[in-house]
């Protein structure tokens, strides 16, 4: 086998392809992020579409150090540029 022929690893672009018409939680710092599906992809600027979107709200007690879901508020449709995303997460419902 050429060594020319090795691919390059996939992109963000790639991977959020794939996953275009499933759930995701879009994570932006330790308190704050987003729900939603993901419906566009764009490379200028770099960001993603999420319709039927929800801003969530993470918190975390000396008790229970792991981050939950504390609070919920309807968006409706957002972009969220891939620079302020901390961590992307595809949700997996019971149908899938």
């Amino acid at each position: 086998m050429p060594a020319n022929s090795i691919l390059p690893p996939p992109s963000i672009f790639h991977m959020l392809e794939k996953n275009v018409g499933k759930r995701l939680l879009v994570i932006l710092n330790q308190a704050y992020g987003f729900e939603g599906t993901l419906v566009a992809i764009t490379h200028e600027p770099p960001g993603i579409w999420l319709s039927n979107a929800e801003a969530v709200i993470f918190r975390a007690t000396i008790a229970n150090p792991i981050p939950q879901i504390a609070g919920r508020e309807d968006r409706s449709e957002i972009f969220v540029n891939l620079g302020s995303v901390q961590r992307i997460e595809v949700l997996h419902t019971g149908g899938e």
